[in-house]
């Protein structure tokens, strides 16, 4: 059965702090995900599944629950006791299969255990053997883990997306038994502030953060009517006009991860994000090494090997609006710059 065409990812109008936002955790997952905050009908979960259908796929063990690579079994495989995955034989050679990113959605309802993994109790009670039920966090392994409305979700289920985003691992603890296998995904929550905040340690818990709202210019709205309903009456014919700019960003994600790790920073730069979060207010370090590893993403998708001061102003602008120290019931900031220049006045006086 033929996959239902997706609206193109460069097709979107406008939204470039956004696209921007979700291209860097691409390029570097340790960045932690991406909070999109704003109202919807803005193009949030249409950008994010268009993201992931230009992507490269991604080889993986056949029929492996975690989505292993070959090159990351062994160990972890030895101690599943979920499935008969043949990457627990005794053969040298794993058949594997080459898939598209995955973007796994999590409903506001999931329970821990339907995020985390559970034990399968059916088997244990027909069988008397203890067997672990892979979690989505399983399935969104070396993919996308989309969650929208992130701020109804129970705090601790937020606790633990957040938990493996950063360690890249899922630790299943279950009836004696203790399993954890990768879980290294792009986290991406959105939320609408009128439907309530997260609580500041979680939103602090997010790489980036961008505020986003729906074309303001009449070109632009018309636009994105124009484009839409090109989509709908022929969606082949829609994607193909935009297959090469598709094609050429997909080609520049994939040169940014392979640059990244070689990129570097001079020390004096890192005075300049020290000095940027001191301004601001940011209480703790995570800011610092936010702006940090996002100022060498952008370098690495702008096709350089050098931070600059640039790289780090603009890291500033989408790591650091939703970890400056608000007042009760205080919007979270738009223009960090302003704050900055603000913040600076007031010492001076």
């Amino acid at each position: 059965m033929k996959n239902k065409p997706i609206f193109p990812f460069t097709a979107i109008v406008g939204q470039e702090e956004m696209k921007l936002a979700l291209i860097l955790n691409i390029i570097n997952p340790t960045l932690s995900g991406v909070l999109i905050r704003g109202e919807k009908g803005t193009a949030k979960s249409t950008a994010v599944r268009a993201l992931a259908q230009i992507l490269p796929n991604i080889e993986r063990v056949k029929a492996c629950p975690f989505q292993l690579a070959v090159n990351e079994t062994g160990t972890i495989c030895n101690a599943c006791v979920s499935t008969d995955c043949p990457a627990r034989s005794d053969s040298a050679i794993l058949e594997t299969t080459l898939l598209g990113i995955s973007v796994i959605e999590l409903p506001v309802g999931a329970t821990e255990d339907r995020v985390v993994g559970t034990m399968d109790l059916e088997h244990a009670l027909k069988k008397g053997e203890k067997r672990i039920e892979p979690g989505l966090l399983a399935a969104a392994h070396r993919g996308i883990l989309y969650v929208d409305e992130v701020n109804l979700l129970d705090d601790h289920v937020v606790d633990v997306l957040l938990d493996s985003a950063a360690m890249g691992v899922n630790t299943i603890e279950r009836e004696g038994v203790s399993f954890s296998h990768p879980a290294r995904f792009t986290l991406v929550g959105t939320m609408n502030p009128e439907e309530g905040e997260l609580r500041p340690q979680l939103l602090d818990r997010f790489g980036l953060c961008v505020n986003i709202q729906g074309a303001l210019e009449p070109e632009d709205r018309v636009a994105v009517m124009e484009r839409r309903a090109a989509f709908d009456e022929d969606p082949d014919g829609f994607c193909r006009q935009w297959e090469n700019r598709s094609q050429y960003l997909s080609q520049k994600i994939e040169q940014a991860m392979d640059l990244y790790p070689r990129v570097t920073i001079e020390r004096p730069l890192l005075y300049e994000i020290a000095s940027f979060c001191l301004d601001v207010g940011v209480d703790g370090h995570r800011g610092d090494i936010i702006i940090l590893k996002t100022a060498k993403t952008l370098a690495a998708y702008n096709g350089r090997d050098q931070v600059d001061s640039a790289d780090i102003e603009r890291a500033a602008e989408l790591a650091l609006p939703h970890r400056i120290r608000r007042k009760p019931l205080q919007e979270v900031a738009r223009d960090i710059h302003a704050v900055r220049e603000q913040n600076r006045g007031a010492k001076a006086v």
